[in-house]
């Protein structure tokens, strides 16, 4: 079986590579395809991600998982959300992961409550028309740190504190953060779904 992966962000594809390995299905990414990325328009992580899946899914005529992943900060109600990827825009940086966690350390200076929500949604499709899209969401609380610590992982990596490891996700090996990650829980169901629905 070929799925193809929507999505062009080189960190998201390789975690998504490495923990769907045991599926033991070739993986395509979109970008290989000539597929653009998909308009994402919407308020929610699900929407956002089955209009990627479609959107895949329509221009391969392939079976297509996508990922909307961001994070949730209490002290923002919630926010960015959907909007994570262009957060330091709204901020006069240019987008980009190492400015996006400039602005987020900014705008939270002083600011006493820092905790926050790492949140992934996985939603894949057999069709553009799939009346049962498979949807797998994976969330991890974690508090925002006063200053980057580690170099590993990408986006929010430094600055996302795990009390139960006592270190941010860029300090963890890749397999470690993989196994606690957002991504990594929404993984977890969304491997058991698809090897009871689609592959069973």
């Amino acid at each position: 079986m070929k799925i193809v992966l929507a999505s062009n962000n080189p960190g998201k594809l390789a975690e998504l590579q490495s923990m769907f390995a045991p599926l033991n299905v070739e993986w395509v990414k979109q970008e290989e395809l000539g597929i653009p990325e998909a308009p994402e328009p919407f308020y929610t992580f699900v929407e956002n991600a089955l209009a990627k899946a479609r959107h895949a899914s329509l221009a391969s005529g392939l079976p297509a998982l996508a990922d909307d992943a961001g994070l949730c900060v209490d002290a923002f109600g919630g926010l960015p959300g959907v909007d994570t990827a262009f957060y330091a825009t709204q901020f006069g940086y240019p987008k980009g992961e190492d400015h996006n966690v400039t602005a987020l350390l900014a705008q939270m200076q002083g600011l006493s409550n820092r905790r926050a929500a790492m949140v992934s949604t996985l939603v894949a499709v057999r069709s553009p028309k799939d009346p049962e899209p498979l949807i797998a969401v994976g969330r991890v609380v974690v508090e925002i740190t006063q200053a980057r610590a580690g170099h590993n992982g990408f986006g929010f990596d430094p600055v996302m504190y795990l009390t139960a490891f006592g270190k941010t996700f860029a300090q963890l090996p890749a397999e470690v953060k993989n196994a606690n990650s957002h991504r990594g829980a929404a993984a977890k169901i969304m491997l058991t779904m698809m090897q009871e629905r689609w592959l069973a």
